[in-house]
């Protein structure tokens, strides 16, 4: 997992819960990195889970929660870091389409070793979109805050429904209706 997704979630800990909030989390993980990250350094992704979890377990807010929030957060450092990717886009139907022929694409020409999930567009409308996002990590709440962002963007509303399709949360599909 690339080293941005850990200093922004850091980043984001220290503003919500403050810096001892970041060191005790990081204490109680076990991590190969102690908890030194760079952004372009690449990591493994149990660090990332055990920060998460840790987190949760000392705010009692679900993981699916705080990765939602920090989603959101993530978003603004798309937004200020690549403005013209988002540029490229009219329409936040048009953007979610497009994240795995494009948007992956570009992720991929800055970081090459990044593991991305994977989007597949199984239905599409000018007002909506289902979308089955499969990866092994079990992000999908931090997918499900892009996309509330997504929308956010473009000045528009849309109502996001997460169906688990692999209990785990390995497979999701996303159903998008555009208010």
């Amino acid at each position: 997992m690339k080293g941005i997704v850990f200093t922004e979630f850091l980043d984001l800990v220290e503003e919500k819960f403050g810096l001892e909030m970041v060191d005790k989390i990081i204490s109680q993980s076990e991590l190969a990195s102690e908890g030194v990250y760079t952004s372009i350094g690449t990591y493994s992704f149990s660090e990332m889970l055990q920060l998460v979890t840790n987190l949760s377990g000392n705010t009692g807010i679900s993981t699916d929660d705080l990765l939602l929030v920090y989603a959101e957060h993530f978003f603004s450092v798309i937004k200020t870091s690549y403005p013209g990717l988002l540029e490229t886009y009219k329409d936040p139907i048009e953007m979610l389409a497009s994240i795995e022929n494009h948007i992956h694409v570009e992720v991929q020409k800055i970081y090459p070793d990044a593991e991305l999930p994977t989007f597949v567009v199984e239905e599409k409308t000018d007002n909506s979109i289902t979308m089955l996002y499969k990866s092994s990590r079990a992000m999908h709440h931090f997918g499900l805050g892009l996309m509330n962002k997504t929308f956010e963007h473009f000045n528009a509303k849309a109502s996001i429904v997460l169906e688990k399709i692999k209990e785990d949360g390995t497979e999701v599909r996303f159903i998008v209706h555009k208010i």
